[in-house]
Protein backbone atom coordinates (compact mmCIF):
# COMPACT_ATOMS: atom_id res chain seq x y z
CA UNK A 1 0.00 0.00 0.00
CA UNK A 2 1.33 3.37 -0.99
CA UNK A 3 1.02 6.27 1.42
CA UNK A 4 0.82 9.80 0.10
CA UNK A 5 2.79 12.44 1.96
CA UNK A 6 1.48 15.99 2.08
CA UNK A 7 3.82 18.97 2.42
CA UNK A 8 2.77 21.93 4.57
CA UNK A 9 1.15 24.13 1.88
CA UNK A 10 -1.04 21.19 0.84
CA UNK A 11 -1.90 20.45 4.48
CA UNK A 12 -2.97 24.06 4.98
CA UNK A 13 -5.29 23.84 1.95
CA UNK A 14 -6.67 20.44 2.97
CA UNK A 15 -7.54 21.33 6.57
CA UNK A 16 -8.11 25.09 6.13
CA UNK A 17 -5.72 26.18 8.88
CA UNK A 18 -2.70 28.49 8.81
CA UNK A 19 0.88 27.42 9.42
CA UNK A 20 0.99 29.03 12.86
CA UNK A 21 -2.25 27.33 13.89
CA UNK A 22 -1.00 23.93 12.69
CA UNK A 23 2.21 24.23 14.69
CA UNK A 24 0.38 25.51 17.78
CA UNK A 25 -2.01 22.56 17.60
CA UNK A 26 0.91 20.14 17.17
CA UNK A 27 2.56 21.62 20.27
CA UNK A 28 -0.59 20.97 22.32
CA UNK A 29 -1.01 17.50 20.83
CA UNK A 30 -4.23 18.13 18.92
CA UNK A 31 -2.85 17.80 15.38
CA UNK A 32 -0.79 14.95 13.88
CA UNK A 33 2.97 15.39 13.96
CA UNK A 34 4.80 15.30 10.63
CA UNK A 35 7.32 12.68 9.57
CA UNK A 36 10.85 13.74 8.79
CA UNK A 37 11.62 13.41 5.08
CA UNK A 38 15.09 14.87 5.00
CA UNK A 39 17.39 17.26 6.75
CA UNK A 40 15.03 20.20 6.40
CA UNK A 41 11.83 18.64 5.07
CA UNK A 42 8.78 17.21 6.76
CA UNK A 43 5.44 15.92 5.56
CA UNK A 44 2.21 14.51 6.89
CA UNK A 45 0.81 11.07 6.11
CA UNK A 46 -2.45 11.22 4.17
CA UNK A 47 -4.09 8.67 6.48
CA UNK A 48 -3.21 10.71 9.59
CA UNK A 49 -4.75 13.84 8.08
CA UNK A 50 -7.94 12.10 6.96
CA UNK A 51 -8.34 10.47 10.38
CA UNK A 52 -7.89 13.86 12.08
CA UNK A 53 -10.45 15.47 9.73
CA UNK A 54 -12.97 12.67 10.29
CA UNK A 55 -12.60 13.03 14.08
CA UNK A 56 -13.11 16.80 13.84
CA UNK A 57 -16.25 16.35 11.76
CA UNK A 58 -17.60 13.62 14.07
CA UNK A 59 -17.00 15.74 17.19
CA UNK A 60 -18.56 18.85 15.63
CA UNK A 61 -21.99 17.26 15.42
Amino acid sequence: MQTRIYRRPDVEKLVGLSRSTLYAMMAEGSFPKPVKLGKRAVGWREADLHTWLADRIKNAV
